[in-house]
């Protein structure tokens, strides 16, 4: 990565320069639009933990993308295939290693990090199968989570985390700077980053790494294996 990671500024220092679609307008989420940005025209993508398909339909008809899907629940499949998705049942943590390096131009995983058994390993066949990678996740820094801890001492429910304890799919939370720390663990470059409000707008000032932690409800990287072009 480039001296931010050595000064801990963040590289939104730079986030006017961050794609976004704001004509797209509508009702798509805004965190949809922040990755739509991100996705070139025509681009080979695989979305992992895609739901029922709602942003890797927006990929194929905003951005004309080659797009495909793995989501691990039978109900996320059916509503993909019934928007003519080519979507398959499949799990992020044991079916990813079947996937040949660089199958794919960008690999997609939206706010499925946190629900993974083994992230690290997750993320690294993630920059194995992807020449680009883009991750998004709820950031468990924001000053919310932390007073709803420190005031109330039980776990949080916010807009971004909006299960209790005991029905979220959610077993490893992380912050923007744990994310930041595995990046340089597993030798990920990051290209581009967002810090979102919790509406899932950017936020396009320039601060220190602890300042988004702080402030961001999520956060969302674009990622390139280290030396790679």
């Amino acid at each position: 990565m480039s001296g931010a990671q050595k000064t801990d500024i963040a590289p939104w220092q730079a986030t006017e320069a961050l794609p976004r679609a704001d004509a797209e307008g509508g009702t798509t989420r805004v965190d949809h639009l922040v990755v739509l940005g991100l996705v070139p025209p025509g681009a080979r993508v695989l979305d992992i933990g895609c739901g029922d398909g709602t942003l890797l339909a927006l990929l194929r008809d905003r951005r004309g993308v080659d797009g495909r899907g793995i989501e691990l629940s039978r109900e996320g499949v059916n509503a993909c295939l019934a928007r003519g998705l080519p979507v398959i049942q499949g799990d992020a943590d044991t079916d990813l290693a079947n996937y040949p390096d660089d199958a794919f131009d960008v690999v997609v995983l939206s706010q499925t990090i946190q629900a993974t058994r083994n992230p690290k390993i997750v993320l690294e066949h993630l920059l194995r199968i992807g020449r680009q990678v883009i991750i998004s996740f709820p950031n468990f820094g924001h000053w919310r989570v932390r007073a709803e801890l420190a005031f109330r001492g039980r776990m949080p429910m916010t807009e971004i985390l909006p299960e209790a304890w005991y029905e979220t799919p959610n077993i490893h939370h992380c912050t923007i700077r744990d994310f930041v720390g595995l990046c340089r663990i597993v030798g990920a470059k990051i290209e581009t980053a967002a810090a979102l409000d919790a509406s899932g707008r950017p936020m396009r000032f320039s601060m220190p790494w602890w300042f988004w932690n702080l402030i961001g409800a999520q956060g969302v990287f674009l990622l390139r294996r280290d030396g790679t072009r």
